[in-house]
């Protein structure tokens, strides 16, 4: 019997598309990689410069320029299409103008006999999750937002360069909004099981001030750096690959992403970032941490920022 041939179709080669396409590659994720984007120029140019690499790559991918029509067979559907966030302005300034794009996108995709998973990328993250899964059709399991999967990296970074411990060995979470409100969860933040609070308990030289000036920077991140260069896309990029793994291997791994919530963290009817087991087929399930209280206001004041801004575009 012929093994499945994964195939993946990028939406929007921009600076986040084309980093996601090249993290790809050098990992060897997936067979097929289907390249789509209005600039078709730039997109063959990004496929033929991908292709010259394959002999370097770990295994070989088969790279091409296509279109929507291409989604018909894929497995998954990334999107990182959109206008991007620019100086001074936040993620939810931007709901306006790529919720239109989106619908655009996402009806031609569908046209196309799509039946897969969506990941959605291009910000402001959770409101267009929402818009993808509203305008797809698709269950809730199966459109999925990169949430706050790179706050979340971003945090075990940082934490792991203060504690001088390996970042993988962190296990920490930032929830909510991938924006402003987000929220570190310190109640469930360890570093080999021990927990950081403890940690900063039982040493000196270790400030809870500190920490607060950890997950400042966590949360102004993106800011700093499109300060600095004009866009954020190495980091996201990454974590897309990874999210990427974790489907089509069906890995069953814990990642903090945009979920659809039915009733966990007391809300319903919403896309918001929080820990779920990703697999094969989407969602597996949200893990329901359980907060303390001020988190848990924390959060609401979160999902209450995000309803405000994307109701009225969603019953426009």
């Amino acid at each position: 019997m012929k093994n499945h041939v994964n195939r993946v179709v990028l939406v929007g080669t921009g600076f986040v598309g084309s980093s996601y396409a090249f993290a790809m590659v050098n990992q060897g994720v997936t067979e097929e990689l289907v390249l789509v984007d209005l600039n078709k120029e730039k997109s063959e140019g990004d496929a033929m410069d991908l292709n010259h690499g394959m002999a370097f790559a770990p295994s070989q991918t088969k790279i091409w320029f296509g279109s929507y029509a291409d989604c018909k067979d894929a497995d998954l559907v990334v999107l990182c299409a959109g206008a991007n966030q620019k100086p001074g302005e936040t993620r939810l300034d931007l709901v306006e103008k790529n919720t239109k794009i989106f619908k655009s996108i996402v009806d031609e995709i569908m046209a196309s006999g799509f039946d897969g998973i969506f990941l959605v990328a291009t910000n402001p993250v959770d409101i267009l999750t929402y818009a993808v899964w509203k305008f797809s059709g698709l269950p809730k399991e199966r459109v999925i937002g990169s949430g706050t999967i790179l706050d979340t990296a971003r945090f075990r970074f940082l934490l792991g360069d203060y504690f001088k411990v390996d970042t993988r060995n962190v296990h920490a979470y930032i929830i909510g909004e991938h924006g402003d409100t987000e929220l570190p969860v310190w109640s469930h933040a360890d570093i080999g099981g021990k927990p950081i609070a403890k940690m900063i308990k039982d040493q000196e030289h270790y400030k809870h001030d500190d920490l607060e000036d950890i997950f400042t920077n966590v949360r102004d991140a993106a800011y700093h750096i499109i300060q600095r260069k004009g866009a954020t896309y190495y980091g996201i990029a990454m974590g897309l690959v990874r999210l990427t793994k974790a489907i089509l291997q069906d890995e069953n791994s814990i990642l903090t992403v945009s979920a659809h919530l039915d009733g966990e963290y007391g809300h319903d009817d919403i896309y918001i970032g929080v820990p779920a087991i990703v697999n094969r087929n989407g969602i597996r399930e949200i893990v329901e941490l359980p907060l303390e209280k001020e988190e848990q206001q924390k959060f609401d004041h979160s999902v209450e920022v995000l309803r405000k801004v994307m109701d009225p575009v969603m019953k426009s």
